[in-house]
């Protein structure tokens, strides 16, 4: 029997009209306090709790509360291997903004912060993870502002009439979808995806990231000086946007958060997978590897020599990235010190071994316990379709804003561009 939420059993679908559950409210409320003596008794919070379901259907966290039950979340996330730093998430409460200028604002600052901008000499940079929480949902009441995007920065896809894609074919469907609101890409390999905020009276809107807050690394190869001509590159901080944070019942639909990438997730997943970047072959082609066969192995030597230059590409940045095996260690260091605290820790299996030479690493040979585990984070159905695909429904599509760069040609501006573009 499944555990909802857990792997291929889905929660249950979330009613953002719902009330909030009060024995939820009370079962975080008593695990803060449980963990954080210091804060006194629960016994007084808790009848406030109860008092503001009881009015309005819903309550409102406290900092100290909203900062630890992101930690939690995080720290209950069973598909994620780097949670032994869990403590260190800056949590940034942003529930006053409201508008999309406000919010975009903001998922710049995101990215500026998790970037650790600290000057342009190599080390100067070092990413942390960081979570933006923006207003919690109400009963009753639509979401000030909703972000289409799956992550905050992603690569657009471009289709060919051939079936073939430039760029990430994952986001080939989201870009059709973003070009229809009068999106233009320069239709190459790895042009940054613009952010889509919706809002229920102004419609979808388009805002592109500045340049400064887009962090990447172009990839070259400690020995193979033609790996660099493969023109490669990727993203230093990956910023999920589209999972659902959930507090003590409270949920709060936009709240971004980022850690810092395994190399693999870059290596071994975005550039190598068939229906992504599609890079083994053409790094086996590179290698002089014969392709003839797979009992040449040949995709295998070609996934170790471009998870190679990630790391060392990433490195030479002065970028914080993990390998696989580091992490994997890190992780049952984690389970250890859960365990002296008297604390289970769920863990996905299939997400937690690495998807590069998983029986080599410790995380590999063993079980974890199964649970789903509150606070936590949640992709719900519509999201997820949302920030692969968009919509096309809407006919309320604002024009776009073009923040923090000159306006487009005239030829590149939607037909229906008529209002002042948003200056940030």
């Amino acid at each position: 029997m499944g555990i909802p939420g857990y792997r291929d059993e889905p929660a249950p679908a979330w009613d953002s009209q719902a009330l909030v559950d009060p024995s939820e409210a009370e079962e975080f409320l008593c695990l803060l306090h449980d963990e954080h003596p210091e804060l006194g008794p629960v016994r007084h919070r808790l009848t406030q709790v109860r008092q503001e379901i009881a009015e309005s259907g819903t309550y409102v966290h406290t900092p100290d509360e909203l900062t630890y039950g992101a930690r939690i979340a995080w720290r209950n996330a069973s598909r994620c291997i780097g949670r032994l730093y869990w403590r260190s998430l800056l949590v940034r409460d942003l529930r006053a903004v409201r508008t999309p200028e406000g919010v975009f604002a903001e998922l710049v600052r995101h990215l500026e912060v998790a970037g650790g901008n600290r000057g342009d000499a190599p080390g100067s940079r070092r990413i942390r993870p960081v979570i933006s929480v923006f207003a919690p949902a109400h009963p009753g009441k639509m979401p000030a502002v909703r972000l289409w995007n799956e992550q905050l920065i992603r690569y657009a896809g471009y289709r060919n009439t051939d079936g073939s894609v430039v760029g990430d074919p994952r986001y080939a469907e989201f870009t059709e979808a973003v070009t229809a609101l009068g999106w233009r890409g320069k239709g190459e390999r790895f042009d940054v995806l613009p952010l889509v905020l919706e809002s229920p009276l102004g419609g979808p809107r388009l805002f592109d990231l500045p340049e400064h807050a887009i962090v990447e690394v172009p990839l070259a190869h400690p020995e193979y000086p033609w790996f660099a001509e493969l023109g490669l590159r990727w993203h230093a901080v990956p910023a999920i946007s589209n999972m659902r944070l959930s507090i003590g019942g409270v949920s709060y639909p936009l709240a971004p958060f980022n850690g810092w990438y395994m190399g693999t997730e870059i290596g071994a997943r975005n550039l190598a997978d068939p229906d992504r970047y599609d890079q083994l072959p053409v790094v086996a082609a590179r290698l002089g590897l014969d392709t003839s066969s797979e009992t040449t192995l040949w995709r295998d030597r070609a996934l170790v020599e471009l998870n190679r230059a990630v790391l060392w590409s990433f490195e030479r940045a002065g970028l914080r990235i993990s390998d696989h095996h580091t992490e994997s260690r890190r992780f049952l260091d984690h389970l250890a010190k859960e365990e002296r605290a008297g604390r289970k820790t769920p863990a996905d299996w299939t997400w937690i071994v690495p998807p590069l030479s998983g029986a080599a690493t410790p995380v590999f040979h063993r079980y974890y316990h199964e649970a789903d585990q509150r606070p936590n984070f949640y992709l719900d159905q519509e999201t997820a379709e949302l920030g692969r695909r968009g919509r096309r429904d809407t006919t309320a599509a604002s024009p776009p804003a073009w923040p923090f760069r000159q306006r487009p040609p005239a030829s590149d501006q939607p037909e229906s561009a008529g209002s002042p573009h948003s200056r940030l």
